[in-house]
């Protein structure tokens, strides 16, 4: 599809926006690929979770706190990345194998030791266990408590409920008080997070090993991971709580289950919320905090100076707040990384975006944000990634978010270099418009809003820039064919913006549109 023939809404209307419930679906989409697992598994996780709610007899209010518990219960766990990846190397590859292991006793300090600086030298990997076992319960205590204290900010910030935020700061408990990071124990962990802890582990076995799997797991945990109750309501009918749909249904029957379901955000809740979600994408690695929220301010306001309507500024700034939330699938091993990438690092970094459209699509009410977030790293030139799109297939909200991410980007450091500053951010800015990898009146319009470029004078008859552009070449004599070659467009997108002009600016033909150009200063181009 071509930029030219995917719609760029003029307006958000109430019927396209999607329900808090849809977006947490998405996040918990995010949040499988941080563990390591497929594709929802916290909503199968979620599903099991509702069925043992139903054989334990629980009321409305407990069943939704353990729906929600359930979908986001590992949200904190990008949060403390940079320190697993710290410890065991890939974050993400540590967190699928602990799946398989009850984190107490000699079987988790055989764990521990297996994974400990996994993929360094012998001589590091020593220094690591040395360091970690010098303290080791000070040292996993203080990463399990950042840990469940930035799960119950995040689900703060996502507009869960207090009784959500309360059951995420005991996801590490055990029901035997062996766990951490507070040895609670019993009914002293909320019912939610007892329900979490089943149901998650038991979607992950059931996966690998069949319900017998499971039930073998549940059985041997009982009374000390689990809860009793909640494992005999399991091992009753474990077949019935396990019979979670195909993966093409999971997404729908999940949502029927969700509390919120037929209540779709308004307009300002949903920016609120993709706000929240571009921070919780930025906390995986320190340098890159605060870089979803001042992308999205950046292309915002370069969307307004770039003469878009306020549905394509819209869209544009909240692509920008969560173009970057596939990151979470792609170990802090190669985003912390201080040197050159391998070839099979960069192209899991080449990965990122369409993972963000990946976890994002499947809210009918963001496909649109899906598609120009996941283009943030596409170049005019067919250089980028990941699909190497061309020119004519990217619309003017998907070049102004590649423009502001290279330039916040630059400004922000990064294991391999220092932050560029101002300066250095423009000046790379504009060298990748000369090399033909971005959209120049995209880039000025990023500049300008940036302060890096004097704001020009309001142009006449609320003409954008791009319009501007064509209209300063059709009083020069060109073409369409002509215009559309120099302005790397597609001589339909270049009819239509000479179309626009001529209707805003009143008249009906070239002559009449050079003697306006000449009348406005607008026949030659300010350098």
């Amino acid at each position: 599809m071509t930029a030219q023939n995917r719609q760029v809404p003029s307006a958000s209307t109430p019927s396209e926006l999607p329900t808090r419930a849809e977006v947490l679906a998405a996040l918990s989409v995010a949040i499988d690929l941080g563990l390591g697992q497929p594709a929802e598994h916290m909503l199968r996780s979620a599903l099991i979770a509702m069925r043992l709610a139903d054989r334990l007899g629980l009321e409305r209010a407990q069943r939704e706190c353990i729906y929600y518990t359930n979908l986001v219960m590992w949200i904190g766990c990008h949060a403390d990345s940079h320190e697993y990846a710290r410890w065991f190397g890939d974050d993400i590859a540590v967190r699928r194998d602990s799946y398989f292991v009850d984190w107490s006793g000699l079987p988790y300090q055989r764990f521990l030791l297996a994974n400990l600086g996994h993929g360094e030298s012998l001589l590091s990997r020593l220094k690591t266990i040395a360091t970690l076992y010098a303290n080791a319960r000070g040292h996993i205590t203080q990463l399990i408590h950042s840990h469940c204290t930035s799960a119950a900010l995040l689900a703060e910030r996502i507009g869960l409920g207090v009784d959500v935020q309360t059951a995420l700061r005991f996801t590490f408990e055990r029901f035997d008080g062996g766990g951490l990071p507070a040895g609670a124990g019993a009914e002293a962990i909320p019912l939610a997070m007892r329900v979490a802890q089943v149901s998650d582990m038991a979607e992950v076995h059931q996966r690998e090993y069949g319900v017998d799997g499971a039930v073998a797991m549940v059985r041997s945990r009982r009374g000390g991971q689990f809860d009793p109750m909640i494992v005999d309501a399991f091992v009753a009918d474990p077949a019935g709580v396990l019979a979670v749909p195909s993966a093409g249904d999971v997404w729908a029957t999940a949502l029927r289950y969700a509390p919120d379901r037929n209540a779709p955000l308004d307009a300002a809740s949903l920016d609120a919320l993709l706000i929240a979600l571009g921070d919780f994408v930025d906390l995986k690695c320190p340098f890159t905090l605060g870089h979803s929220r001042a992308v999205a301010q950046l292309t915002a306001d370069a969307a307004t100076f770039a003469g878009l309507a306020d549905g394509a500024v819209a869209l544009a700034k909240r692509a920008a707040c969560v173009h970057d939330i596939g990151r979470i699938g792609v170990s802090n091993q190669i985003w912390s990384k201080p040197a050159a990438l391998s070839m099979a690092e960069f192209e899991r970094v080449r990965l990122h975006p369409y993972l963000t459209e990946r976890i994002l699509s499947q809210v009918s009410g963001l496909r649109s944000v899906a598609a120009v977030a996941a283009n943030h790293h596409e170049c005019l030139d067919g250089s980028g990634y990941p699909r190497g799109l061309s020119a004519r297939e990217l619309a003017m909200p998907d070049r102004l978010l590649a423009c502001a991410v290279s330039y916040q980007a630059a400004l922000e450091p990064r294991p391999y270099r220092e932050a560029l500053g101002p300066a250095g951010a423009a000046r790379r800015l504009r060298e990748r418009v000369r090399d033909g990898e971005l959209d120049p009146v995209a880039a000025a319009a990023v500049l300008q809003a940036a302060g890096q470029e004097p704001r020009s004078k309001p142009r006449p008859h609320g003409l954008t820039a791009r319009e501007v552009e064509v209209l300063r070449m059709v009083a020069q004599g060109s073409t369409n064919k002509e215009i559309a070659a120099h302005l790397v467009l597609s001589e339909k997108t270049v009819r239509n913006h000479v179309e626009r002009t001529y209707a805003k600016i009143g008249v009906s033909n070239r002559i009449g549109a050079s003697m306006y150009a000449l009348e406005h200063g607008l026949s030659v181009a300010v350098r």
